[in-house]
């Protein structure tokens, strides 16, 4: 049985002479190769390469029109840098300057004319073995990229679904149906996207900002269950929710948990200063933060809490826009506005 690279194999033959391309031609056919395309005109050489896609190219140096170095040249542009396509220059210069100049253009190997037959079979073998073993390297290669990609797109959305759950687990502690986290992402996501956020970042804020208060996990339940007003003293520890988030989702290695720690931290700070856990002001504030501020406030203004009756809408649109400059970021509270007065649905 005759090794794969002579029954596959694919060899452009690029020779002004006649004499030359049939010769080798009948030494090839005579040693089984049978996918063979010749050129006796340059010019044509690149055109050919690209259509007959061969695996070997056997390429004269000194023919008129364009010479092998000229088209070994327009290979190099033409074919695609990942694609390795050896090239046994022919030639009747056997000296080290031509053969330099060959490699440096893109040579594989040489022969010298007038060919001795064992010797260009040989050559021809090996040079096709690379060529074999370069496209087998190539396919594992883009099959093992292929799986490190399903592999970290299972991982990725293994790690969305557990902060997903994470999310709602501490959401339920203060909120009967659990659905505050997905209201708030879903207006943070509208606002992102109205501030030019690419479409990968407006996603991943989504996915974030479910994780704003997380840290409510620490917060004792006489406290955050409580039906009346706090006292001061209640009102420090479940202020401490914003740090506790901040410590549970510290030291992330995925961007996701890094703006969800970006988050926690800063979804309560205001843009006078005022705010915790850590008294930011303005533009220090982290646009993440600011962006979930807005829509925090507003879905837990709208909806009914253990302390609270819900709010209107009308009123609490009234109380966001009071609190521009104050407690939010005007340009978040003027796209908050902007978005609101829009058909019902548009978030």
């Amino acid at each position: 049985m005759k090794p794969p690279q002579v029954t596959t194999a694919r060899i452009l033959i690029v020779d002004d002479q006649e004499a030359n391309t049939t010769l080798l031609r009948e030494m090839l056919e005579e040693e089984g190769y049978s996918g063979m395309h010749v050129i006796n005109d340059a010019r044509l050489a690149v055109g050919a390469a690209q259509s007959f896609a061969p695996d070997l190219v056997l390429l004269d140096l000194m023919m008129p029109y364009m010479d092998g170095f000229q088209v070994m040249d327009q290979l190099l542009e033409a074919l695609p840098s990942t694609v390795f396509l050896p090239v046994l220059v022919l030639t009747a210069d056997a000296t080290s300057a031509t053969k330099r100049r060959a490699l440096a253009s893109g040579a594989t190997d040489f022969i010298t004319k007038p060919f001795d037959v064992e010797e260009v079979l040989l050559r021809v073998r090996n040079l096709l073995q690379m060529r074999f073993f370069s496209n087998a390297l190539k396919q594992q290669n883009d099959l093992l990229e292929v799986r490190v990609a399903e592999r970290t797109r299972e991982l990725l959305e293994t790690q969305a679904e557990v902060l997903s759950r994470l999310a709602t687990a501490a959401e339920y502690r203060d909120d009967d149906t659990g659905e505050h986290t997905w209201r708030v992402a879903a207006v943070a996501a509208s606002l992102a996207r109205e501030l030019g956020w690419a479409d990968s970042q407006v996603e991943l804020l989504q996915q974030a900002a479910r994780l704003h208060d997380v840290g409510k996990v620490g917060i004792p339940d006489a406290i955050l269950l409580k039906p009346g007003r706090l006292t001061q003293e209640e009102f420090t520890v479940m202020k401490s929710h914003a740090a506790i988030g901040g410590r549970i989702m510290s030291n992330g290695s995925s961007p996701m948990l890094q703006l969800a720690q970006e988050i926690a931290c800063s979804h309560h700070e205001r843009w006078d200063g005022s705010g915790y856990p850590n008294g930011l002001a303005g533009e220090a504030i982290p646009v993440s933060g600011r962006i979930v501020a807005v829509a925090d406030v507003y879905d837990a203004l709208t909806n009914e809490r253990p302390y609270k009756q819900a709010w209107s809408h009308g009123d609490a649109l009234a109380e966001i826009q009071n609190q521009a400059g104050r407690q939010f970021d005007p340009q978040v509270v003027e796209l908050f506005l902007r978005i609101m007065a829009r058909p019902e649905g548009s978030i």
